[in-house]
């Protein structure tokens, strides 16, 4: 296929292959999407970015979940100043899903979930200075696997945010909760993006419609004015590809770059050890 004469791939295979391929795709000069988490560690995130940049190539991360419906509204809610000042962020995200906990030394809940919930952080309040974690462990008979993890992050800016997933605790629920000086929002959206590209449909199909979750699941803001329920903006998966596309045809700055990508597996890499040694980890 790369012999083919593509302009761009996406590269979605099981993280023990994708390094190799990623390289490959760079070193046949063709722009590359590299779902998360792109790489095993920080440093050897890093290798590939050295060598996109080495060889003029566009390298995006594929964080499709900055683009969920319920990150979008809170984003708007924060920049429209409607909070305040926030102080803190919890972001929690339970499947009853054992059947998709990938195994072995470069699986785990924490690369897998965690590298969605940790760039939403990172995206909504910058930069990562102090990790805690904790982990646990199922035993599969692949060999043990963290299926439920939290970490507390402590961003640059002087907020925290406090970030939690499982797989194998029989319930399913997505909730956002931020607090501010001047007011809190809390939500618990249905994953309508996903749920509708398992279901089959996709956004061409009826693209104005597309990403709203229902009313029903609306989150709520609290205020001095009382609980008001907050209409969800639009879910976007759609938008990081027609900006990775713009990025390709314009030589520009991808949606997700390859350096934002490191700086959550910095976090991800910073968790591992907290969990390990139980102590808090500078993010290097």
């Amino acid at each position: 296929m790369l012999a083919a004469g593509v302009d761009a791939v996406t590269i979605t295979t099981p993280p023990q292959t994708r390094r190799e391929l990623v390289l490959e795709a760079i070193a046949a000069g063709v722009h590359v999407i590299a779902d998360k988490p792109f790489a095993p560690s920080a440093d050897a995130a890093r290798e590939l970015a050295r060598a996109a940049k080495d060889k003029g190539i566009v390298l995006g991360v594929y964080q499709n979940r900055r683009w969920d419906a319920d990150i979008q509204t809170l984003k708007k809610l924060k920049d429209d100043g409607r909070l305040g000042k926030i102080w803190r962020i919890h972001n929690r995200m339970d499947f009853d899903d054992p059947a998709t906990l990938e195994h072995g030394p470069s699986g785990g809940l924490l690369r897998d979930l965690g590298s969605h919930l940790v760039d939403q952080m990172l995206y909504l309040l910058g930069p990562a200075v102090l990790v805690d974690a904790q982990m646990d462990d199922a035993d599969l008979p692949e060999g043990p696997t963290n299926a439920s993890f939290t970490i507390t992050v402590r961003h640059h800016s002087g907020t925290h945010s406090h970030i939690s997933a499982s797989k194998l605790n029989h319930f399913n629920q997505r909730e956002l909760r931020a607090y501010g000086d001047a007011g809190a929002y809390v939500s618990h959206s249905t994953d309508v993006q996903a749920q509708d590209i398992f279901a089959g449909k996709r956004p061409v199909d009826d693209l104005v419609s597309w990403g709203h979750e229902p009313e029903s699941a609306w989150g709520t803001l609290y205020g001095a004015g009382g609980a008001e329920k907050v209409p969800s903006e639009q879910g976007a998966y759609f938008a990081y590809y027609e900006a990775f596309a713009e990025a390709v045809k314009t030589g520009g700055v991808p949606p997700v770059t390859a350096e934002e990508g490191i700086a959550t597996l910095a976090v991800l890499d910073a968790a591992r050890i907290s969990a390990a040694e139980g102590r808090s980890v500078a993010v290097g």
